[in-house]
Order: C-alpha cells, then sequence, then structure tokens
C-alpha cells in the first residue's frame, strides 16, 4: 500500500485526484492522510466525494473515508471497467476537476467509457470546459490519448446545472514531445498587418486566438463586451482571434470567457460588480502572457499533462514557470510509477521530461 501525506506542496484537491487515478492504474492501494490540509475549509468536499465515488464504480474499489470533511482517505481498486455512469455533483462543483481524478485511469478500462456528468462547467478554481475541450484535450491527443467531451448546458456557481458528455476509449499512451507551434497557415513566417479599432497598424504575430465568450441569464451585450475587449487587448499585443458569442438562458447565471491557441489557454470568469471589459482583457492578459514566451505549453496545461506523460514515458515539454501544482503532481505520480521527472532550465524556461 502506499501511503500519500495530502498535505504535501501544493496541498490541495489535486493531490487526491491524481493518486486515486494512479492507483486505479497500477491497482495498488492507496492511504491519503491530510486531505486538503492546507485549505481554509479542510477534508473532502461534495466535488471531491463524488469523483472517488465514481472512481470507485470504474474499477471496482473498496473505499473507505467517503465522507464531507473527511481528513484520511483508503482506496483499494480492482479492475477498471467500460460502461455508462450517471454522475450528479448536486452542487456547482467543478465537473472538470471531477474529470481529473478519472481521465488517467480510462486508457485502461476493459471497454468504452460513457460518462454524463452534472455540475459546474465554469467555476473559479479549475479549468473551464471550453479549456478541458479545446486545449487539454488536444494535447493528450497527442500522447494517444482517445477521449472527448460534449458541452450540453452550462452551469455557473453557485447553482451549477451544467451538463457534459464524454466517451473514452481503450487506448495506448506513447511519448511525444511538445514544441512551440509554429506560425499558422494563413501567416507562415511573415507579420501580418492589421489595424486596431482606432484604424491603427498593428503586427499580427501570424497566430489566431479562438475563444468563445458566453453567458446566461445576462443581456447579450455582456458576452460581446467580453469579447470586444479581449479582441482589442490581443490585437494592440499583435495577434489575430476569431471569438464566438453566446447568449442564452440556464438554470445558474454566470459568464465567462476562454481563450485558446495551440496549447496555451487563458479565461476569466464574470463577478458581481465586475465590468465584462475587465473579463474579457483578464482572459487576454493570461494568454498573452504564454504566447509571448517560447514555452511549448501554459502553465496550466504543464500541471494537467504530468501523470500522462509519465503513463506514456519518453515525453516532454516546455514551460514559462514550474508551479508548486506541477511539482506536486510530479511528487504524487513518482509515488506510483517508476518514472524520474527531470527539470532543466535553460534561456528563462523550464523543459520537464520524464522516460
Amino acid at each position: 500500500m502506499i501511503e500519500i501525506d495530502g498535505s504535501y506542496g501544493e496541498g490541495g484537491g489535486q493531490v487526491v485526484r491524481t493518486a486515486v487515478a494512479l492507483s486505479a492504474v497500477t491497482g495498488k492501494k492507496v492511504k491519503v492522510t491530510n486531505i486538503r490540509k492546507n485549505r481554509p475549509n479542510p477534508g473532502l468536499k461534495q466535488q471531491h466525494l463524488k469523483a472517488l465515488e465514481t472512481a470507485a464504480r470504474i474499477c471496482g474499489a473498496r473505499v473507505s473515508g467517503l465522507f464531507p470533511g473527511s481528513s484520511e482517505l483508503f482506496f483499494a481498486p480492482v479492475e477498471i471497467k467500460g460502461g455508462k455512469y450517471e454522475i450528479d455533483i448536486g452542487t456547482a462543483g467543478s465537473i472538470t476537476l471531477l474529470l481529473q481524478s478519472l481521465m488517467p485511469a480510462l486508457p485502461f478500462a476493459k471497454e468504452k467509457v460513457e460518462l454524463t456528468i452534472r455540475g459546474g462547467t465554469d467555476v473559479a478554481w479549475s479549468p473551464t470546459i471550453d479549456y478541458l475541450q479545446h486545449v487539454t484535450f488536444r494535447a493528450l491527443e497527442q500522447l494517444g490519448y482517445a477521449g472527448s467531451v460534449t458541452l450540453k448546458k452550462r452551469g455557473y456557481y453557485p447553482r451549477g446545472g451544467g451538463e457534459v458528455s464524454a466517451v473514452f476509449e481503450p487506448c495506448k499512451l506513447r511519448g511525444f514531445h511538445f514544441r512551440k507551434e509554429g506560425e499558422n497557415k494563413k501567416g507562415g513566417e511573415n507579420r501580418i498587418e492589421e489595424k486596431n479599432q482606432k484604424g491603427e497598424k498593428k503586427q499580427n504575430h501570424g497566430k489566431e486566438v479562438m475563444g468563445i465568450s458566453h453567458a446566461s441569464n445576462l443581456p447579450a451585450h455582456v458576452p460581446s463586451r467580453q469579447a470586444e475587449a479581449a479582441e482589442s487587448m490581443l490585437l494592440e499585443a499583435g495577434y489575430g482571434s476569431r471569438i464566438n458569442v453566446r447568449a442564452c438562458e440556464l438554470l445558474s447565471t454566470g459568464s465567462g470567457i476562454t481563450l485558446w491557441s495551440g496549447y496555451c489557454g487563458g479565461s476569466a470568469l464574470g463577478e458581481r460588480g465586475l465590468p465584462a471589459e475587465k473579463v474579457g482583457r483578464r482572459a487576454a492578459e493570461e494568454i498573452i502572457s504564454e504566447l509571448r514566451t517560447e514555452a511549448s505549453v501554459d502553465v496550466h496545461l504543464a500541471d494537467q499533462l504530468i501523470p500522462y506523460m509519465a503513463l506514456a514515458g519518453n515525453s516532454s515539454y516546455t514551460a514559462r514557470e514550474i508551479t508548486l501544482h506541477a511539482a506536486t503532481n510530479i511528487w504524487v505520480t513518482e509515488q506510483f510509477l517508476e518514472v524520474k521527472f527531470r527539470i532543466k532550465e535553460k534561456d528563462g524556461l523550464f523543459e520537464v521530461s520524464v522516460d
């Protein structure tokens, strides 16, 4: 049995998510103590409970410590099985974080796994569903991962009500070395002159940023203003963009915007009293800070890729920073798999590799 101190490093829910997923893959029992000890409200929360319950169902695990506020968990997997599963988090708990507890294990299922999950699709402190779809899954495809996610309904904090369907096929992961993507076909290596809203000429780097700006139960101009502010800032920085605008009426009220280009993304969520323009600019600032470097992946993807790279072997990427989340994920992964990650600093970037 492997024992994991949940207070190590970042000390949040990611420790439990990665530990349970790799426990399912390896068949090794795991005991996690001091769960989320570094958080204001330590212990397991509703979204963690649902994720762990689902993981236990999929791999027939014996599990104890599944209750709100629990600081200790025991998980003993048997076999990863395919099938159809429905999960209702019951709150606006993050659907994407729930998937993080399952996704590293699903390539090793005996047959296809189909999930229908209800909860929050665009909530604070978690990847947005659009980021998962357009950045995470795009990167995982390079490692041979066979999975997809479809958004049915968005769900915002605090009411939730979002719905997502996801399908995962058994597959064999393969190594991949992530490199910064070249300029798109439209621009090639040449700079493209475009004009901003004031008619001033701006240099376009040849990269096109895609995006979705969305809102529910709010005036239609809210997602439009988010998109316009993001487009303006991107253009000032030399990047062309195409941002879809979507307004609808759902159970929950909220707004957000997600931007992506290659293996980099940026997102922001609306808040009461926060102008839509600030929301758009926040997302633009986040992705611009990544695109301006020579890093092959953004700092959030750098964290998420760790267990998949270890399972695939012979993989690497560069990032502008090694966050505490990424360092913690490396530590947890090395407890389960006979791998060793290497981190080298070169030209202001960090190369992370594993054999």
